[in-house]
């Protein structure tokens, strides 16, 4: 398992937040309370499949910290824990399934679907009244989440496996190193 001990594995961590960062920073889309389609899933959870769930979860919760300090929308303490650490931690789960393509979708929907639930259960709770009139708190919830996250699920998926691919193109095969 690696480890932030690692000065390679620490480099691609802080890279990866600050690439998360700023490619948040490009939305497609932005929701009236929170949330947006963009692209700052990719990296997130491209390092989880790469270095696995510790350092995932790890950069994932650092992430929603800086989102949280650049850009809080705060109605309850423990909502923002729900809102900002939590839900981009749960990005790491992908670090439990290989980097391979299989490993990539299924980690990916696992880590957007514990996103998801985050999210919802902030929705829930904390941002009922907010819900139209006649709605139910949960299909509200589901709803407003759901809006954001299948298109920013959808493209991250579709990033992500080009970037893995990417990767494993550029590195030298067996023949290749033997051929050194």
């Amino acid at each position: 398992m690696n480890s932030f001990r690692d000065t390679r594995v620490l480099t691609e961590a802080a890279l990866a937040v600050a690439l998360a960062f700023v490619l948040g920073l490009i939305k497609v889309f932005q929701m009236p309370l929170g949330g947006s389609v963009s692209l700052e899933m990719v990296p997130l959870v491209l390092l989880a499949l790469r270095q696995g769930p510790v350092v995932g979860i790890t950069a994932g919760a650092v992430y929603g910290v800086l989102q949280l300090i650049v850009s809080p929308f705060i109605v309850h303490p423990v909502q923002v824990l729900f809102d900002y650490p939590l839900p981009f931690a749960a990005l790491g789960l992908a670090g439990f399934f290989h980097p391979t393509v299989r490993g990539a979708v299924v980690g990916t929907v696992v880590a957007v679907l514990a996103r998801f639930a985050c999210h919802f259960v902030s929705g829930v709770v904390f941002f009922a009244s907010y819900a139209p009139e006649g709605w139910n708190p949960l299909v509200y919830s589901a709803a407003y989440n759901l809006a954001y996250l299948v298109p920013s699920a959808v493209i991250a998926l579709v990033a992500v496996i080009a970037l893995l691919k990417a990767l494993d193109s550029a590195r030298p095969s067996s023949r290749q190193l033997a051929a050194r």
